[in-house]
């Protein structure tokens, strides 16, 4: 019965991101983007989506691309290879590549609905997990489930890995970690989420005995996660001749909003961006690092204190702890941040958790305006610096 509700739940939902991208088309004006003749075959492949497509027709370049300047241009080597090999597959069931990308996507956004689901239900009740399975499918970025990018499927493996940690069922991470790893860039948070929970499991093994095969397991996983997660630097080096070759190709991306600021260095992307956009906003960029501060600070706090972010269970709250952190070390902020912020999908529990129908509907309404406002301004017009999602 609940698989056949959010079954009706996820439909309902698509139909309205459907509509949005819809009347964003009809709407586009002809200086946009991607022009007047847009329709919804345009969006599925438009962005990043083009570089799945590519790897997945192309492959990755030998030879890394270069521009005028002789730095490493943006290019394929970002983008990992199972989502757009996968959609490959299933385009020529379906007859095209971006039918097969959008397929698996809505599969991958269904089945995150139920997988949500279950890791909620037991800590906040059935109606509360289904409230938040009706924000997160109808949430700012539900257009992922219908546009040809791997965050649904990737979301997919961190929620089922989220359940299997909660279970006690290590062996099935020895399938999914892998599988992670080779979707998109993010399996290093899963193996500081594997430390932090194994941590957790010392701490509190008075109240829950700590088998030693757990800690085999634990141990190995978060191993195994840190040297695939590892890896895609190595196969980038080796097929390229360029140890650098896919921090280089990261740091292409970095370029257009920072300009040339070196190499890669962990948690200086946050406060470059910092002092980028609060001089761009005609602000003293130093009133930028104190915001920076202030939102991490925030951000521990809500993790560590709020009551229905508590009720959640450990194992979210440090997925959520250990993908923020992540972040902080890898990541410039930009116009791309709400996208890569998808992973930290299983805090709508904490949404969903006042009983309040007031609330409820106020946060749906809230998620719906918030889906058009992206799909119109990333896809609608697509025309300003800041309109990449």
């Amino acid at each position: 019965m609940s698989a056949a509700r959010i079954a009706a739940i996820y439909a309902a939902s698509r139909l309205v991101t459907t509509s949005f991208f819809l009347l964003a088309a009809r709407l586009s004006p002809p200086e946009s983007r991607f022009g007047p003749g847009a329709d919804l075959a345009t969006y599925i492949v438009a962005w990043d989506a083009q570089y799945y497509h590519r790897i997945a027709s192309e492959g990755y370049p030998v030879e890394l691309p270069l521009t005028t300047a002789g730095e490493v241009a943006q290019n394929a080597w970002a983008f990992m290879p199972l989502y757009p090999w996968a959609a490959d597959a299933a385009g020529w069931l379906l007859g095209s590549w971006a039918a097969g990308a959008v397929a698996l996507a809505l599969i991958a956004g269904y089945l995150c609905c139920l997988v949500l689901r279950s890791i909620l239900r037991p800590a906040i009740g059935e109606t509360a997990a289904l409230w938040a399975v009706v924000f997160f499918a109808s949430a700012p970025l539900a257009a992922m489930f219908q546009v040809g990018y791997a965050e649904a499927p990737f979301l997919l493996l961190i929620l089922l890995g989220i359940r299997s940690l909660q279970r006690r069922q290590y062996a099935v991470l020895y399938a999914i970690i892998p599988a992670m790893a080779f979707t998109r860039p993010g399996v290093l948070a899963f193996a500081l989420f594997l430390g932090l929970f194994g941590i957790r499991r010392w701490l509190s093994r008075a109240r829950e005995p700590f088998a030693r095969r757990e800690v085999v397991h634990i141990v190995t996983l978060a191993g195994i996660a840190t040297a695939l997660g590892l890896s895609w630097q190595v196969i980038a080096g080796v097929v390229t001749g360029r140890d650098d070759a896919y921090l280089a190709t990261e740091l292409a991306w970095r370029r257009l909003w920072v300009g040339d600021a070196g190499g890669f260095v962990p948690f200086e992307g946050w406060p470059q961006a910092a002092d980028y956009w609060f001089r761009f906003w005609g602000l003293d960029p130093v009133w930028g690092l104190l915001c920076l501060g202030l939102l991490v600070l925030a951000g521990g706090a809500v993790l560590a204190f709020s009551p229905h972010v508590a009720r959640l269970g450990p194992e979210i709250r440090l997925w959520a702890a250990s993908y923020l952190i992540y972040l902080l070390a890898v990541f410039l902020p930009q116009s791309s941040v709400f996208r890569i912020l998808f992973p930290l999908s299983p805090l709508w529990g904490a949404v969903a958790a006042p009983r309040s129908l007031a609330w409820r509907l106020a946060v749906l309404a809230t998620c719906l305006v918030g889906q058009w406002w992206w799909i119109w301004n990333m896809y609608g017009l697509g025309t300003e610096f800041w309109h990449i999602p």
